[in-house]
């Protein structure tokens, strides 16, 4: 990949900060954006700017999404190649109980995103979704392919609604768009309120943990590092618009309306949760108090993720087996925490 100045939202966040080193490690120059909310502790996510500023090439811009202005002088003043748009409100049940945040930040938080981005003329803007969009589809592995209209979630529903925008800027402004589907993404530096983090601080400390649908629950866990490494790798994999749709390869999910495609970023295996939780008792060397529960509002039961187009199109394929992830998360756990 030639050097390139990559602009990324959500620099403070989980993924945004592994995104941010590696793309610093290849040598890019990297700006980033980042309104540092209070959703979880914002020491965890200072830590990580913090580390993010000592590389010669990255410099940030500390404000809100929805602040169009402040977004579009970032942008203006930075000059991208590309643009990377991390930032937005997560969590699929805080969602239920707080939607409006999802609206400003992941709809009213993207369009801003999508004019800075028009307006700066970039090679490509690629932004994230989650495989929350597939909602109660049954049919797995889940491929780009197939069908997305039933959201169980309002996080699931700004994050379809993100890309049908995508779409439509690309159509309209034929500007380059990559939308990325995450699965279930764990690693150092994480997120506290996802449910690996509650795991080992709660085993750890001898608390019980919550186990939903009685533990009767598959993920596609993807290691944090596999996935940026993906994510890299669709930089170069810019969509172009075609002539026919015919000469649009199968499984390929690009648009024959326009320079627009989506592409799963997941490990590619289903894990059962208890297998998980295995795991991370074994490392910590502890066992788990087990508070069985029925299953959560919006939730699903199983993802499974079919990553052949990221392959396809990158030549990479997330593999760090998710006993292996768990090692290296807890061991950031202990020396972060001082346990």
């Amino acid at each position: 990949m030639d050097r390139k100045r990559i602009f990324i939202t959500g620099t403070a966040g989980f993924i945004g900060y592994h995104l941010a080193e590696l793309l610093l490690a290849q040598g890019h120059i990297v700006g980033g954006y980042d309104g540092l909310t209070d959703y979880y502790d914002v020491r965890l996510k200072e830590r990580r700017h913090a580390m993010l500023n000592q590389h010669e090439g990255f410099s940030v811009t500390e404000a809100m999404l929805e602040d169009q202005d402040q977004l579009q002088n970032a942008v203006s003043s930075f000059q991208p190649d590309v643009i990377v748009h991390l930032a937005a409100q997560a969590g699929v049940r805080y969602s239920i109980e707080n939607p409006r945040t999802y609206l400003n930040a992941n709809i009213v938080g993207t369009f801003n995103v999508m004019e800075a981005a028009r307006t700066a003329g970039v090679q490509h803007l690629l932004m994230a979704s989650t495989s929350s969009v597939y909602g109660a589809n049954t049919e797995m592995p889940f491929t780009e392919t197939e069908r997305v209209a039933t959201p169980l979630t309002f996080y699931a529903a700004s994050k379809l609604a993100n890309e049908a925008m995508g779409h439509s800027y690309a159509h309209i402004y034929n500007m380059p768009i990559t939308m990325f589907r995450f699965f279930t993404v764990y690693g150092p530096w994480g997120r506290p309120d996802m449910a690996y983090f509650k795991f080992a601080r709660n085993i750890i400390e001898g608390k019980p943990i919550d186990i939903y649908n009685n533990g009767d629950m598959w993920r596609d866990f993807t290691y944090v590092e596999d996935l940026v490494r993906g994510i890299a790798g669709l930089i170069d994999a810019v969509p172009q618009r075609t002539e026919k749709p015919e000469d649009i390869a199968p499984g390929d999910s690009l648009s024959p309306a326009a320079p627009f495609r989506v592409v799963n970023i997941g490990n590619s295996e289903k894990v059962r949760l208890m297998e998980f939780i295995d795991a991370i008792e074994a490392e910590i060397g502890k066992k788990a108090i087990r508070n069985y529960m029925p299953m959560q509002q919006g939730d699903v039961p199983a993802t499974w993720a079919d990553a052949s187009l990221l392959q396809s199109l990158t030549g990479y394929l997330p593999q760090t087996p998710f006993r292996e992830g768990v090692a290296h998360f807890v061991r950031w756990y202990r020396n972060y925490y001082g346990l």
